[in-house]
């Protein structure tokens, strides 16, 4: 504990000027853009391709879907790399999917290389929700983790507004090419940066690892005694077996990781979106191209300020915060639905369902958009980061599969108001969750992290 200390203090001391730390993480950061510019692409390329006659209705629900499909096996995919080759070879991984499923779009005559191409951005995705967030939160300082971390968040929603942005101007063939461009981007990027030295001490050498920290730090840090706190941190068995998961030190954090995932994607931030266009054209607003843009812009500013507040508010204060208002602006939608059911006029009832949701998108911004992946990059141990991320990226994208392809059955059922009233109920839950279960990371290292869930450290929970 006492080594521990004082490499808190030296980190403290001797962080430096980060604008080397900045550079790797914004290299970093050209995979989340690219994967947000996936998650967009279709919203503006989909009328375009049904008016060409290259997708029908059904096909058009299958080319938005196949990404979670291929997302489902990127994660997995991903965690074996990043233990077996590391993070860096895992983001130069990441963008050759992307840039084989742009090329498959571009040369698409039919549905079927539209949806190998769907496909292939998909399995990109899963790996850069894996191996981002690792990298990003093992190679940023204590002080830093949390702003940079949000940083993920931040890229994907810059990349899901560009997207719709594009859209505005461009055709869905111009608009791939754009999406081709960000992944070359992507790779050459994904060679400027180190490894991180924590996978450098766990997997090569200690003179490997600090040549790494000194690319990440400037010139005056003494990276040796760094790695030196890093080391004594590390548990260097050099075997996993799946089993150690019955560990109460790894279960415990792979399910605060798993159900704050589950949460994530319960909240009903598909469904929300999915109403964002007929919500606006209720309210008075026909262009629905430009709602999807200002929703978006609502996003990057909301996740901008979240990157701002990420390590002075910490982590728990700003999810319970998000969740309280994710939970009563899902309410709001239930009593607009209510409300537009029983009689009154949707035009009279606009602005609320407007308020409502910008509310709940700035909340879901603030909180559960960025933290979620954050959380899950701080509290595994190196040795298992790979796999427990794996798990945790694997239930998120299969969430978010179930929730896109069975909400409209569930609406048909149940009618849209008694459904948001369950999403606003599984927004309270996800506070009561934090509240009694989730620990604050802010500040910490990621061996007091490890030493909080071994029992040997003091976090507040």
């Amino acid at each position: 504990m006492e080594s521990l200390e004082s490499g808190r203090q030296f980190s403290k001391k001797h962080d430096g000027t980060p604008w080397r730390l900045f550079f790797s993480t914004t290299c970093a950061l050209v995979g989340p853009l690219s994967f947000g510019y996936v998650i967009g692409y279709s919203s503006p390329a989909i009328p375009q391709l049904e008016e060409q006659q290259l997708l029908t209705g059904t096909e058009s629900g299958w080319f938005g879907s196949l990404m979670t499909v291929g997302a489902l096996l990127g994660g997995p995919l991903g965690g074996w790399n990043l233990e077996k080759c590391g993070r860096r070879a895992t983001m130069k991984m990441a963008a050759v999917p992307f840039f084989l499923g742009w090329i498959a779009m571009l040369s698409a005559t039919g549905p079927e290389a539209l949806f190998l191409g769907r496909f292939l951005c998909g399995l990109g995705s899963g790996l850069v929700t894996v191996c981002v967030p690792v990298y990003v939160a093992e190679i940023s300082t204590s002080a830093l983790r949390g702003t940079l971390g949000a940083g993920v968040q931040l890229s994907i929603t810059i990349g899901i507004l560009a997207a719709y942005a594009s859209g505005l101007s461009l055709t869905w063939s111009n608009m791939a090419v754009v999406g081709l461009v960000l992944s070359i981007v992507q790779l050459v990027a994904s060679f400027l940066v180190p490894e991180t030295p924590r996978w450098l001490l766990m997997n090569s050498t200690k003179v490997e690892a600090v040549r790494a920290l000194q690319q990440l730090r400037h010139q005056h840090a003494d990276c040796e005694d760094e790695c030196r706190d890093i080391e004594e941190g590390l548990d260097t068995k050099e075997t996993f077996s799946w089993s150690e998961f019955k560990k109460p030190e790894l279960s415990k954090p792979l399910m605060i990781s798993v159900i704050i995932m589950i949460f994530q994607q319960f909240s009903g931030i598909n469904a929300v979106m999915f109403y964002t266009v007929s919500i606006f054209k209720n309210a008075g607003l026909e262009n629905s191209e430009m709602a999807t843009v200002l929703i978006g812009a609502v996003q990057v500013v909301g996740t901008f300020v979240a990157c701002m507040l990420m390590d002075k508010m910490g982590r728990r204060k700003l999810l319970i915060t998000a969740g309280s208002v994710m939970s009563i602006s899902c309410f709001l939608f239930s009593w607009y639905y209510y409300k537009v059911n029983t009689g009154s006029s949707a035009s009279s009832m606009g602005m609320l369902a407007v308020t409502s949701l910008v509310l709940y998108i700035i909340g879901f911004s603030l909180g559960w958009g960025p933290i979620p992946m954050l959380i899950m990059s701080e509290i595994f141990p190196s040795r298992v980061r790979g796999a427990a991320s794996a798990i945790a990226i694997f239930t998120n994208w299969s969430c978010a599969f179930i929730v896109t392809k069975e909400f409209l059955m569930i609406q048909d059922w149940l009618g849209p108001a008694i459904t948001f009233s369950l999403f606003a109920c599984s927004c309270m839950f996800s506070v009561l969750y934090v509240w009694k279960k989730v620990p604050e990371t802010k500040g910490k290292s990621l061996e007091d992290i490890e030493l909080f869930f071994l029992g040997k450290s003091m976090m507040h929970v």
